[in-house]
């Protein structure tokens, strides 16, 4: 039946005692089989096995399918990196240079530790952007990352780094069109295609007082080309 237990031997953990806990232990034990087996050979039910006494229903009163832990993986991931830099790499430098540099350690992740698995589940990510609902969650999340830099970009405004201006608008714009336009399977494209809108998005934030790509940034640029998996 659903939500019931499959092993009578086993006591399940109260579903809502300590939720904060039971989030992390799906999204702990989801990380490690959709690296090991892959995501497409990871179903809920493998996920539920290896939850330690949780059920089926427990699962779902988190999340609403795998595609979701998957949205939820990739943003833990992303936060948890860009906060390790920002608390120890970040103190000396202006407000652009702080948001060039988070950018730029999420764009060359896979060089970092833990970073392929990330480079993993992004690949993952890309298979499932026609899934309406899938790509409902990434905007989503795309919209709850750009806040994390709104404080970066204000700093950078104050300081003269970036030309005043709003911004939150800002931000959005920035992940927009590095999240969404910049996407393969949303906006299809060859490497000189990809190439091309990576200068027009220069020129845009140029434009906007906020020229955040310089020769570091569009050199990674053909790191993050690798991991979409760009053909010539």
């Amino acid at each position: 039946m659903y939500g019931s237990n499959p092993d009578p031997e086993v006591t399940p953990l109260p579903r809502n005692k300590h939720p904060e806990e039971t989030i992390q232990k799906i999204l702990d034990v989801s990380m490690k089989l959709f690296t090991e087996k892959g995501y497409e050979q990871t179903t809920v039910l493998d996920i539920v096995n290896n939850l330690g006494g949780l059920t089926r229903g427990a699962f779902y009163h988190h999340f609403k399918s795998k595609e979701e832990v998957l949205c939820a993986l990739s943003e833990r991931i992303f936060r948890n990196t860009l906060s390790q830099v920002s608390g120890r790499e970040l103190e000396n430098l202006n407000g652009l240079e702080k948001v060039r540099k988070l950018f730029l350690h999420n764009t060359v992740l896979a060089g970092s530790p833990g970073g392929d698995d990330y480079v993993k589940l992004q690949q993952a990510s890309l298979s499932l952007l026609e899934n309406p609902r899938f790509l409902a969650e990434q905007i989503r999340g795309t919209k709850e990352v750009a806040t994390f830099f709104i404080p970066f970009i204000e700093e950078g405004m104050t300081d003269g780094s970036i030309r005043p201006g709003n911004p939150k608008l800002l931000a959005e714009l920035l992940l927009v069109l590095f999240n969404l336009w910049m996407l393969p399977p949303l906006f299809p494209m060859d490497a000189n295609e990809f190439e091309e809108k990576a200068m027009m998005i220069k020129a845009c934030l140029d434009s906007l007082g906020f020229p955040l790509m310089n020769e570091e940034f569009l050199d990674a640029g053909e790191t993050f080309a690798e991991i979409l998996d760009i053909e010539e």
